[in-house]
């Protein structure tokens, strides 16, 4: 599956979702909710994988939290 907002890599039984929005501090969006939720899904699937590992790109932040911008927006309203 091709996510926008994450990456994700199986590689030596383990799964590496990373969080990547570095520009914005990984802050979140319902977007990459839902891709996390489809990712960790995906691992939970996977005979190969034994261990998952949550984490942000870039050298500023793991997660601001949510991204305002889009709870202004309306967030999980929509």
């Amino acid at each position: 599956m091709a996510y926008r907002d994450l990456l994700y890599d199986v590689r030596d039984q383990i799964a590496r979702v990373t969080i990547n929005r570095p520009k914005q501090y990984n802050a979140f969006t319902g977007d990459t909710l839902r891709e996390m939720t489809l990712a960790i899904e995906s691992a939970g699937a996977d005979p190969e994988v034994g261990v998952v590992v949550l984490t942000g790109a870039g050298d500023k932040a793991f997660c601001a939290g949510g991204d305002v911008n889009w709870e202004k927006e309306g967030g999980l309203e929509r």
